[in-house]
């Protein structure tokens, strides 16, 4: 094996990850995008694992000595604990807790970046020579890596109601990460001028430390409504720290994915953004979500009306036209499988049914799109929030199964309101809607929402899935 087949690889394995890109952005080639992404990282490891044993690397285009023994071995080792931790995990991981899943694997690659970064200065002092350029790149590396490794964390921690979602509210808070920001510049500057010796092992180690706390102060401030651009914003900063550690590795394949998860990640927060009608500095500013206390003024919209499984199959059985609009509680109750089989039934009655998706629907972009996609209900009915806006208005019945936030028309009606001018699904336009709820508990942004108690609109109250399969035995 040649040095340029090792780079020829790389192109191979690059190109893969773009087209696995393209495959995801529709639902008809997701699939096919997955395999691909996981062909091309396959190409990558297969490679550089090739490369390090033998020796060859694209590192200055020149040959290295192989590895020893040991190293090898530790390298087949380290394989094989990360092959039966994935297997497992995708084995056993339930679709609602996939977001924080996600979250914990952003972890693990700001700590590889870290972990990169450090090794890669202790070389530097081994060997007594340091690059004005390279110090920059390993600084930056690691200071990207640190946030995204402790942001990742409370995260985790957050989706997995391990600790409250509400945005942690500190006196001055984006002074604070403002100050962070200025402080890591300043010591960017003095590590790339004095990088050797006891200075620069202090300087890291600061702003090692200072990342760390950034991470942490960054996500605890941001609240669990906007969940899902923090999974996509962390996204992007796993991209950056790998490519920032391709540049201290001096690995083309590194920076190249890297950037191409970088920059898409971006461009995903960049869209989750518009779509709750937010900006993404106001994102890191925080104080969208709380942990299910009401957010801002409450107000007495009435009394709601219940109806029962039989009522809605009634209302369903003499329907002409039924659109679905699932949130993060269709997620929770696995319901997802009872709603295509309900589905089903209603279009063999003739019932024209479709799905409304709001692109922050659930936990994480795209998170109802692939519950649907496993319960194998037609891509063709199931429509984005802009898609099936102009229609709800001509839809006898909406059933909002688990949705929330998304259908809260204060967004639209209450300038006051927390979320207002958020788009959301206009389904109070529609002339009746059922919405499934265990209560009458608030969203995740913790906003009431004034469609429970609209004269069109009536709770079923239950575990979704069963409550559909309720309405399926009377159908």
């Amino acid at each position: 094996m040649s040095l340029s087949l090792v780079t020829g690889s790389y192109i191979i394995a690059g190109l893969l990850f773009i087209l696995a890109l393209a495959g995801l952005s529709k639902h008809e080639t997701s699939m096919r995008g997955n395999t691909l992404g996981a062909i091309g990282m396959g190409v990558a490891l297969l490679f550089v694992i090739l490369g390090v044993v033998l020796g060859l690397t694209d590192n200055g285009g020149s040959a290295q000595v192989a590895a020893p023994p040991w190293a090898i071995g530790a390298i087949v080792l380290a394989l094989i604990i990360g092959a039966i931790i994935g297997i497992t995990k995708a084995q056993r991981v339930e679709m609602t807790g996939m977001p924080e899943l996600i979250a914990l694997f952003h972890s693990f690659v700001g700590l590889a970046a870290v972990l990169v970064g450090w090794t890669s200065y202790y070389h530097n002092v081994a060997s007594g020579h340091f690059d004005a350029l390279h110090s920059g790149e390993l600084f930056v590396g690691i200071f990207i890596g640190a946030v995204t490794f402790t942001g990742s964390i409370v995260a985790y921690l957050k989706l997995s109601a391990k600790i409250k979602s509400a945005p942690l509210t500190l006196p001055g808070h984006n002074l604070l990460n403002l100050g962070a920001i200025v402080a890591f510049l300043v010591l960017t500057v003095c590590f790339v001028l004095y990088p050797a010796g006891s200075n620069g092992l202090i300087l890291i180690s600061a702003m090692t430390l200072l990342a760390l706390l950034l991470g942490l102060h960054l996500v605890a401030s941001i609240g669990g409504g906007d969940m899902p651009v923090v999974i996509s914003m962390l996204n992007s900063y796993s991209g950056w720290a790998a490519a920032a550690a391709g540049f201290t590795l001096n690995n083309d394949l590194l920076i190249i994915t890297g950037a191409l998860v970088g920059s898409s990640g971006a461009y995903l927060s960049f869209i989750m953004c518009k779509a709750m009608n937010r900006s993404f500095i106001s994102v890191i500013a925080g104080g969208f979500g709380s942990d299910g206390a009401v957010k801002g003024e409450e107000k007495d919209y009435g009394e709601h009306r219940e109806i029962s499984a039989v009522e809605v199959a009634e209302l369903l059985r003499s329907a002409s036209s039924v659109v679905i609009t699932p949130g993060y509680g269709m997620a929770v109750a696995q319901a997802q499988s009872a709603v295509a089989d309900l589905t089903s039934k209603l279009r063999a009655k003739g019932v024209e049914v479709r799905f409304g998706i709001h692109p922050v629907a659930g936990r994480l972009p795209g998170h109802m799109n692939v519950l649907l996609a496993e319960a194998k209900v037609p891509y063709d009915i199931v429509l984005e929030m802009e898609e099936i806006n102009d229609d709800l208005a001509d839809t006898e019945v909406v059933l909002v199964i688990g949705a929330n936030d998304t259908v809260n028309p204060a967004a639209a009606e209450d300038p006051a309101s927390p979320i207002a001018g958020m788009p959301v699904l206009e389904v109070w336009k529609a002339a009746q809607v059922i919405v499934f709820k265990r209560s009458m508990a608030t969203g995740y942004a913790g906003v009431q929402n004034p469609l429970f108690f609209k004269e069109n609109a009536s709770m079923l109250f239950g575990d979704a899935k069963e409550r559909v399969e309720d309405i399926i035995k009377e159908l």
